[in-house]
């Protein structure tokens, strides 16, 4: 029993160290791309690889390629666009909400992006909107934007395809009966 323990505890460690070896690349690829530009400035179009969806999620949606990245452009549109406090949450958290998001949503027509991976950490829910490009080789995953949710009827409309629920992965809504709510099952 004791050695279960340790071998849990030094997992923990271990994925704490590469949590924070992503937000520490992710901090530097903003300082290096994005910090102290104007606001609407044109800036160099450069990519990062963010993190790995997990085999929950690409099962529930099925996607087979895993790798998640994002530009400098859309960090650049979140830091235009964001409030300081939020950007700087957002920056600190995206790995957390693409790689263990509670929810994910199908995305609005007309809205950049073809999946939302919604978090809640602490009192407010976050929202990352996922480009899936199926059009090139390899299939790619960007993120498009991240923001706070302020008002939970935002998500109302959208549809549900992916749920974490207690701890246990749904079916997606794609393999769900024509009949179906889209409800978790």
């Amino acid at each position: 029993m004791c050695v279960y323990f340790l071998y849990i505890e030094m997992i923990n460690i271990y994925c704490g160290i590469i949590w924070d070896t992503f937000i520490n690349m992710l901090k530097d690829f903003f300082h290096k791309y994005v910090e102290n530009t104007r606001e609407k400035a044109i800036i160099t179009d450069e990519r990062m690889f963010l993190c790995m969806l997990t085999v929950a999620v690409c099962r529930g949606l099925n996607i087979l390629y895993r790798n998640v990245y994002i530009t400098s452009r859309a960090i650049k549109h979140m830091y235009d666009k964001k409030p300081a406090e939020e950007f700087s949450f957002i920056i600190n958290h995206l790995y957390e909400i693409i790689r263990y998001p509670d929810k994910i949503y199908k995305n609005k027509s007309g809205k950049r992006g073809e999946l939302s991976f919604v978090k809640k950490i602490g009192n407010s829910d976050y929202f990352v909107s996922i480009e899936h490009k199926t059009n090139i080789e390899p299939e790619e995953i960007e993120v498009a934007t991240a923001f706070r949710l302020r008002d939970k009827r935002y998500i109302e409309k959208y549809t549900l395809l992916w749920d974490w629920g207690n701890g246990n992965p749904h079916r997606s809504a794609f393999d769900a009966p024509k009949e179906s709510t889209n409800a978790p099952q």
